[in-house]
């Protein structure tokens, strides 16, 4: 790299230092009201005024669902936030004044677990708060993607939408010819025959494929019991749509898997209209950033000429802890 984006880099590292600084600072003096410095608050933004005591919250996935943990918005690329989103569904069961919810999706889908966190907190919102969950689909809703929607009491699509990839998976990488070409030997000392299964650097063994499709058919299977419990549908109806293929819009209505056509405009007035909201309020959430991102903030701005695709990649792959798991996901 040059010297101009080794100097951005190291203005990064030492600002990252200052922000800790500041995190545990706030915490000795401040004790509780460190909440005010944090990056985890919620600011509520206006998209239609009305009636502040009947409103409704409109939520978005944007993105691969998966949790990335506590990454710094200097560092982010502004994509899915999975606490950031648990923490506003949670805000909306608990407000009074919410009285129905609209989640508009656009993703390929994602990680089993976080996939299935949101279906099941869909899943309470519905049941202990009485409070509807419309599913409003944008280019893609796919897989994991449709895992969260089948619970919602309905869901809407364009006749292009892509969705369905209703299934599971599990892939990696193998490496072994090449590292064979080039003459790498790897030495792996073991505690047990299957514990570096999956390994990116042999080939799997039959025995291994055997373990790895049961796990992949344990999820599936629980992805056909989401499908028929949200959609009023037998495993055996589902199980015939239900091979890995993509429907669009067209399709998936005539298959049951939604409940109609529409964009967000006219989902937003299908609410109002079945739940009665002659005028109310509708809103979104914001991430509110906290004290120390601000000096991210401000570098970023410094370095926008330097800080370029080059160290985003380097601190990306930093980052970065990939390994084989089970996904709800469609990847072309």
């Amino acid at each position: 790299m040059s010297g101009k984006r080794w100097a951005a880099l190291g203005i990064a590292v030492f600002l990252f230092v200052v922000s800790i600084g500041v995190n545990f600072l706030s915490s000795m003096v401040f004790g509780d009201w460190t909440d005010l410095f944090s990056d985890d608050m919620l600011t509520e933004n206006t998209i239609e005024d009305g009636d502040m005591f009947n409103r409704i919250a409109v939520l978005e996935i944007n993105g691969m669902i998966e949790d990335t943990g506590n990454i710094d918005p200097f560092f982010s690329s502004g994509g899915y936030n999975h606490r950031a989103f648990m923490e506003q569904l949670n805000q909306v069961k608990e407000d009074s004044t919410v009285k129905a919810v609209i989640i508009r999706v656009n993703s390929p889908g994602g990680s089993v677990v976080e996939t299935d966190e949101i279906h099941n907190k869909i899943v309470e919102i519905q049941e202990e708060a009485e409070k509807p969950v419309y599913i409003s689909m944008g280019t893609i809703a796919a897989s994991g993607g449709y895992y969260i929607a089948a619970p919602a009491h309905k869901i809407y699509a364009t006749p292009s939408t892509i969705t369905g990839s209703l299934g599971a998976i599990i892939q990696g990488y193998n490496f072994a010819g090449l590292a064979e070409k080039f003459g790498v030997e790897v030495v792996t000392f073991k505690s047990g025959p299957y514990k570096d299964i999956m390994s990116s650097m042999r080939e799997v063994t039959e025995e291994e494929k055997k373990i790895l499709e049961e796990l992949v058919n344990n999820s599936y299977n629980q992805f056909v019991k989401v499908i028929a419990d949200g959609r009023g549908m037998t495993e055996s109806e589902v199980r015939k749509i239900a091979d890995g293929r993509i429907y669009d819009g067209l399709q998936a209505l005539e298959l049951g898997l939604i409940d109609g056509h529409g964009y967000f405009e006219d989902v937003l007035e299908i609410v109002k209209k079945e739940q009665d909201l002659s005028d109310p309020m509708v809103f979104s959430y914001s991430e509110s950033h906290g004290l120390d991102s601000l000096f991210f903030y401000g570098t970023q701005k410094l370095m926008k000429n330097d800080y370029d695709l080059e160290i985003r990649g380097l601190i990306t792959t930093l980052q970065d802890t990939y390994s084989p798991r089970l996904m709800y996901l469609y990847s072309e």
